[in-house]
């Protein structure tokens, strides 16, 4: 019986072996969250780490707040950003999930009132997330001829504004690695601090 048992978990650990493991980099092959419930996913979300695609991007105390709306996933992101060496801001962006054939993928449409800040149309992938503590996702912005990914974004999110447990940090590290990001992310600094920054409207990973 016991060799019945562990031989009927073979399966499921080389499912999740095969998840982690590293891929050729095509974006095309990278995994995403299976059975994706945006329900669940609702509600608000704080930047643990980042990695940063070309030009202007949110830098800190990186807040998100999910909400469903008609079936429809909308967000608004709050941060700080400078614009010039001495112009740092407090932006804040707002964007419209479009419904894709699969649930953990989106067209992302962002925006934001001040002109500085950048406005844009970007796939946007779930990769992974648990709802309750963490969530990373993926942005590529610009392919390759060979079909890897020559800008891209991507955000580890946590429920708990202290940041990640040790768990959830060693699973997100298997995904850096999954999306060829692997040392390529930075923590997001979460003070709480909004004072002395203007006011502007708009819309980690891990080193092991």
């Amino acid at each position: 019986m016991g060799h019945c048992r562990v031989l009927g978990l073979l399966p499921l650990m080389v499912s999740i072996s095969s998840c982690f493991a590293k891929s050729d980099c095509v974006v095309s092959n990278f995994h995403v969250k299976e059975n994706f419930n945006k329900t669940r996913y609702a509600g608000k979300w704080h930047a643990f780490a980042k990695k940063d695609p070309v030009g202007i991007f949110l830098e800190s105390n990186i807040h998100a707040e999910f909400k469903i709306e008609n079936e429809t996933m909308t967000a608004k992101a709050t941060g700080l950003v400078t614009l010039l060496p001495e112009w740092i801001v407090c932006a804040e962006m707002m964007g419209t999930f479009n419904n894709t054939e699969n649930p953990a993928k989106f067209k992302l449409k962002y925006w934001g009132a001040a002109e500085h800040l950048q406005k844009g149309n970007d796939d946007h992938w779930i990769i992974d997330t648990d709802y309750d503590n963490y969530a990373i996702t993926y942005t590529c912005r610009k392919l390759n001829d060979n079909g890897t990914c020559a800008d891209s974004y991507s955000f580890v999110f946590s429920r708990n504004p202290k940041g990640l447990t040790a768990e959830s940090q060693r699973i997100v590290r298997k995904w850096q690695d999954h999306l060829c990001l692997a040392y390529t992310y930075k923590r997001v600094a979460q003070t709480g601090n909004y004072n002395g920054f203007l006011a502007s409207s708009s819309s980690v990973i891990l080193n092991p």
